[in-house]
């Protein structure tokens, strides 16, 4: 038994926040019917690198989806859109606020077919604001949360990231929102609109930001790898040319540090008693640890460093993952049939569970690969889907 069988979503959504949140209820058991436009499949499918013709983000993102075209803005597709919504429990869409109105297909219809039916909407600026019908995209919530700000070097300019960050964060935020609007529904049955801006959510995950502009007027500077908080806090290169990062967030890991180092005398200092005095010194503190793993190969330094009950970890890139211990023992990377390629990995679901089991049934299907077997079960016929498809309200 996964955790949420028998909850059935719609994924009308594109690109990351909205397909993500989809994926990861998807991963927990919900039976997720992906619906996109059957001229325009969402331009996820053409993120990233390819194999054979293939998108391998999409063969992740897409797992354990069904897949239907529908153009929502004819009539046919107005018709197939809210039998499907008489059948779930949770829409997530992405359109510009008013979109879903225009077609007919806003929460006031939606919710009359179906009143326990919970809307997610996620989009950029949120549905209300004079940004509202803005276009959206995590690299603006990037920018706009103070994270690229806080970003990067001292002297260098304001960095964003090379993933998706703001969309992966707000992804996660919407599965908790949609979690939330069914737990409030088994109150009474009803359903609601849950408003996710991709703006606010990576916003709450930088810290107390807005807290220290309103009470010290002073701003989070840029510090690189440093931290304002604590020292030595960096990434070091060891002699076999890897790299690996040091934290000292507690006190009692800063002194093992330094002693394990050879320092003893600096974690003698007075400043060495706080780690937003340490900060001060990280000029120092940086050249006593990083001469020190500079002298020693990435295993011997994880070796001294877990023998001493310090803090400290290898600068993976993806083989190291997939042939880490921790990794494995966790069952991190998951192997999946794929149709087209074969067996690939990718990374699982994100938590596991004492009870119930989370689960990759299939990877990322093809456009419209499930139409068909999805309108059947809506009760169209098969003249009525060969219908549509003729008219081009389906693929």
């Amino acid at each position: 038994m996964t955790p949420l069988d028998g909850l059935r979503v719609i994924d009308a959504s594109t690109l990351f926040a909205g397909p993500m949140a989809a994926m990861h209820l998807g991963d927990m058991g919900a039976e997720v019917v992906k619906v996109e436009h059957p001229t325009r499949p969402d331009p996820a499918r053409g993120h990233g690198p390819s194999k054979d013709g293939q998108n391998l983000w999409w063969k992740t993102l897409g797992r354990n989806k069904r897949t239907v075209a529908i153009d929502l803005h004819t009539a046919d597709g107005r018709e197939a859109f809210l039998r499907l919504a008489r059948t779930a429990d949770v829409v997530v869409e992405n359109f510009r606020p008013g979109t879903l109105e225009r077609w007919g297909l806003g929460y006031d219809e939606l919710s009359a077919e179906n009143p326990g039916l919970v809307l997610a909407r996620v989009t950029g600026f949120g549905q209300i604001g004079p940004y509202r019908s803005r276009p959206g995209f995590g690299t603006l919530a990037e920018a706009m949360s103070g994270f690229a700000a806080a970003t990067g070097e001292p002297d260098g300019p304001p960095t964003l990231p090379p993933f998706g960050l703001a969309d992966g964060i707000a992804s996660l935020a919407t599965a908790y929102a949609i979690m939330t609007a069914l737990h409030a529904r088994a109150r009474d049955g009803r359903g609601q609109v849950v408003d996710v801006a991709i703006i606010e959510p990576i916003l709450a995950m930088l810290g107390p930001q807005i807290t220290r502009w309103d009470q010290l007027a002073t701003v989070q500077p840029r510090t690189g790898n440093r931290s304002a908080n604590n020292a030595p806090r960096n990434t070091y290169r060891t002699a076999d040319g890897s790299w690996v990062a040091v934290s000292t967030s507690a006190q009692s890991i800063a002194e093992r540090v330094m002693a394990l180092v050879g320092r003893p005398d600096l974690a003698a200092e007075p400043w060495f008693a706080s780690g937003s005095s340490r900060a001060q010194h990280a000029d120092e503190l940086d050249e006593a640890v990083g001469s020190w793993i500079a002298q020693r190969t990435r295993e011997e330094v994880i070796e001294a460093f877990e023998a001493a009950q310090a803090a400290v970890a290898p600068v993976y890139d993806p083989s190291d993952i997939v042939a880490d211990p921790q990794f494995q023992a966790l069952g991190t990377v998951h192997r999946i049939h794929d149709p087209d390629l074969g067996e690939m990995a990718m990374q699982g679901p994100l938590f596991r569970m004492s009870r119930d089991e989370s689960t990759i049934a299939f990877t990322g299907r093809a456009h419209g690969a499930d139409t068909a077997e999805v309108l059947a079960s809506l009760g169209y016929a098969d003249d009525d889907i060969a219908r549509m498809r003729a008219e081009g309200s389906v693929a």
